[in-house]
């Protein structure tokens, strides 16, 4: 215990002096546990917590990623890939086992983040010159066209064109060695000679020509011996042929001989010997070629060790201590939940926070249903963290000054589940507060998600001279409408839901949702309608106080047009849409209208 504590004491003041050579990327957002193949979600995880508690690294060294876009995505894809993927059978197939409903928006959504993490695992590398790893990433079998071997995204090919249009006119290499072949980036690159691309491997998978290429397949059962003299006998001569001004290395350890999914012998040292060699070719001593490292493919739960070792080695140019145990290093994960990658970015190139983990977060909820823990009874408390960051709501709250807003949950109230978000840990202030609850009584047959209630207000603003107040108003709206309502039709597709259901309590709500939503029954479009037109053209909050005061009224009894809530719905299935969209719907309106006529005192 003394010489580990010696260990780690020594590392941490070596890096202090030093600083940390290598840069990493890395969100919890690239977790997804995709059932059904050997691919350890955890896999991420635990390299880093073992690199942290080493005290080889510090949280200041890890970047948190953005979710590469649609436009970033299609440098290295066509458009009509792109469409493909909304069906989850094109996802089966990439993966090669049926998808559940509930992973396939998360396997999108990760891999688009691990993406990301190779952009700006790229743009680190090349602002600085150093090695930068991206714990994740290397989905090499990605074609422009399509997706393969559990590659949805190409990333190598994203970040390089995406260097390319930033600027950057240098020789690229990419070095891959992961066990399988790295047929997508060669097909992306086949006719672009700046872009090399060389691949030790067990098997071709493509052998279409590519103008500056080099792959080589390794048959059999293969062991280290064989590998490292083909990876000796050519990478040293093309580094010199080349010399490329950024390197992609594809670090996969699935040739280790405990692989789940490899047929090659390599033993742990063989690797690692593997890793020191192409590190130390790349960035001789004088060198300081921009370097980026990428997971690639490495299978079952100890692949993590074999990168875990080589990234100690990176770091520290010594031979590294055995890793632990994967059990070990699973209680390490709970021991330390939060720690991980807590709120810690001020004064790094992104300035953002990074999500922080929970017990639950690695190890799911323990004690409870799962369904009475998920918001309606599909989401966990990490999964609408994430769906709020993927969306960029959390982003445009840190844009309006709330960088420290807190997400929470309440499943417990009857009414339905709530999800609250307030400005900061004190949770003394709301910015939102939205109820939902799935309804199947209003319309039989169908499934609506019904906003119960939902507040969205700005409690550190204050209402200007001209702006009115509006009934039930106690602070100036948020401006974030239209973001809640693109997160709710992603939460009605999740849940194949019909559509959403809203009965609004107030004039004003029913006109600021009529953007989205409308009357369910013709008679009641008709109804609005009739007010709108009473109102003459008046202010939205004065239309809404002259109802409340009773200046509406009905010309053929006189008396005053009081609100009643009615339901709006906005379709997102064909049937719902049906019933409320079309000339039928608009005929029916016509008709109810003609018996209302409203007036203004």
């Amino acid at each position: 215990m003394a010489s580990v504590t010696l260990r780690r004491s020594w590392n941490r003041l070596r890096r202090i002096l030093a600083g940390t050579p290598v840069g990493f990327v890395y969100a919890p957002g690239y977790r997804v546990d995709l059932g059904g193949t050997p691919y350890d979600p955890e896999r991420a995880e635990r390299i880093l917590t073992y690199l942290l508690d080493e005290s080889l690294i510090s949280k200041e060294s890890v970047f948190r990623p953005r979710r590469a876009s649609l436009q970033d995505l299609l440098l290295a894809h066509t458009a009509a890939y792109l469409e493909a993927l909304r069906d989850p059978e094109t996802l089966t197939a990439i993966l090669g086992v049926e998808v559940r409903d509930e992973v396939y928006q998360q396997a999108l959504q990760a891999q688009r983040l691990a993406v990301g993490g190779t952009l700006l695992a790229t743009r680190h590398a090349l602002r600085r010159n150093r090695a930068t790893v991206n714990l994740g990433g290397g989905f090499h079998h990605a074609r422009p066209e399509a997706g393969r071997g559990f590659c949805i995204f190409n990333d190598v090919t994203v970040a390089i064109r995406r260097a390319r249009d930033d600027g950057f006119g240098g020789q690229i290499l990419v070095v891959d060695l992961d066990l399988h072949d790295g047929n997508g980036t060669r097909a992306a690159f086949a006719d672009d000679p700046s872009v090399y691309t060389f691949s030790i491997h067990n098997q071709t998978w493509d052998d279409e020509p590519a103008v500056a290429s080099l792959s080589i397949e390794l048959a059999g059962e293969v062991g280290e011996e064989e590998y490292l003299e083909s990876l000796e006998t050519h990478l040293p001569d093309l580094l010199q042929e080349l010399r490329p001004e950024l390197v992609y290395y594809l670090a996969g350890t699935d040739p280790a001989i405990d692989d789940r999914l490899g047929n090659w012998q390599v033993t742990a040292a063989g690797l690692l010997e593997r890793d020191r060699f192409v590190v130390s070719q790349i960035r001789r001593p004088g060198s300081d070629t921009p370097l980026v490292i990428l997971l690639a493919g490495g299978y079952g739960n100890e692949a993590w060790r074999h990168s875990a070792r080589f990234f100690a080695w990176l770091l520290t140019g010594h031979k590294p201590p055995e890793p632990p145990t994967t059990k070990e290093i699973t209680l390490r994960n709970i021991r330390s939940a939060g720690r991980l990658l807590g709120k810690k970015r001020a004064g790094t190139e992104l300035g953002d926070d990074i999500f922080s983990l929970s017990e639950e977060d690695i190890h799911g909820e323990l004690g409870r249903d799962a369904k009475q823990s998920r918001l309606l009874g599909r989401f966990t408390p990490h999964e609408v963290e994430l769906l709020l960051e993927w969306t960029g709501f959390m982003d445009r709250l840190r844009d309006k000054g709330f960088r420290d807003a807190v997400l929470e949950l309440d499943l417990e109230n009857p009414t339905g589940h709530t999800i609250r978000l307030f400005c900061d840990p004190r949770r003394s202030e709301v910015l939102m507060e939205l109820r939902l609850r799935i309804d199947r009584q209003t319309l039989p047959g169908l499934e609506l998600l019904e906003i119960a209630w939902l507040l969205l207000q700005n409690p550190r603003a204050s209402f200007g001279a001209r702006e009115q107040v509006l009934p039930g108003q106690r602070h100036p709206g948020l401006g974030l409408l239209n973001d809640v309502m693109a997160l709710l039709i992603l939460v009605c597709d999740e849940l194949r839901l019909d559509g959403i259901l809203f009965v609004p309590s107030h004039y004003h709500l029913a006109a600021t949702g009529k953007k989205y939503l409308r009357f369910l029954q013709p008679e009641d479009e008709a109804w609005y309608r009739a007010l709108q037109e009473a109102a003459g053209g008046l202010p939205l909050g004065e239309t809404s106080q002259a109802i409340e005061a009773g200046k509406l009224t009905d010309t053929a009894t006189g008396e005053a047009v009081k609100w009643r809530p009615t339901s709006m719905v906005l379709p997102t299935s064909d049937r719902l849409h049906d019933l409320v969209e079309g000339e039928e719907f608009e005929q029916r309106v016509a008709e109810a209208a003609k018996k209302l006529r409203f007036g203004l005192r």
